[in-house]
């Protein structure tokens, strides 16, 4: 089920304007239960005290690659480096992971994406000889106005890729920053853009099941199926950075 406003019924183009609006000047000060979450007022790859003793860690320092990993390798590609604070792609260097592993957790990232440009964050990825994207549920990262998947809101930014849809016009533009969390917790999963929750979604429920074998993840059995695993960011090709990229253990 897609969940877009408290009624659970879909938000017209004009109120997620308006909620987008406050979103970006509320930006997730608190999560739907209430708790501090971060927020993009505070420094970029910093943790304040209030979210320290609400359990946050930092993925990254902003000033090294230290935590990070291409996927499937032990050291970092090159083509990932660290550029003014931020995570970046800068060349060919495929898909890369963080050291941990993680089952339920609530991840705070903000993300830039060129003019045209696509990448994705996974979770509970497995790794192995496929790509992550078989195993590994995927938030979209893209620039909805220049990218062909903008056309649909099942690939635009913030959706559940290619099976959960999102609602039109959360997305900053190429080149700006956009606040994004996932929350995961055993089956139970929000995607959340700039201060609104765009996606809600249970893994394994029937509706699952039927959306994936109607999908092109049909044919991969794994994908979805973890219950613990790798956070990745994406390399389609394009530039794109990461930043403030923060975590949580949930219980």
């Amino acid at each position: 089920m897609v969940s877009f406003s408290g009624s659970g019924r879909p938000l017209g183009p004009r109120i997620v304007g308006r909620w987008l609006a406050l979103g970006l000047v509320l930006g997730g000060l608190v999560t739907a239960e209430g708790r501090a979450q971060p927020s993009p007022a505070t420094a970029p790859n910093t943790l304040t005290e209030a979210e320290r003793r609400d359990g946050w860690k930092l993925l990254f320092d902003g000033k090294t690659t230290a935590g990070w990993r291409s996927y499937g390798k032990r050291e970092l590609a090159s083509g990932w480096q660290v550029v003014d604070g931020a995570l970046t792609r800068v060349g060919l260097a495929g898909d890369i992971v963080a050291a941990e592993e993680f089952a339920n957790f609530e991840l705070a990232v903000e993300w830039s994406v060129a003019k045209g440009g696509n990448s994705g964050i996974f979770y509970r990825g497995i790794e192995g000889p496929d790509p992550i994207f078989r195993s590994a549920p995927e938030m979209q990262v893209l620039d909805d106005a220049e990218h062909a998947d903008g056309k649909s809101l099942l690939t635009s930014a913030g959706s559940n890729y290619g099976l959960y849809p999102v609602p039109r016009s959360v997305a900053a533009p190429a080149g700006q920053w956009n606040q994004a969390r996932i929350r995961v917790s055993g089956n139970q999963v929000e995607h959340w853009l700039n201060g609104i929750k765009v996606v809600e979604y249970q893994l394994g429920s029937d509706e699952w099941r039927a959306r994936v074998k109607a999908s092109k993840f049909a044919a991969w059995p794994a994908y979805g199926t973890a219950r613990r695993g790798l956070i990745g960011l994406q390399d389609h090709g394009d530039r794109v950075a990461f930043r403030s990229i923060k975590i949580r253990v949930l219980p």
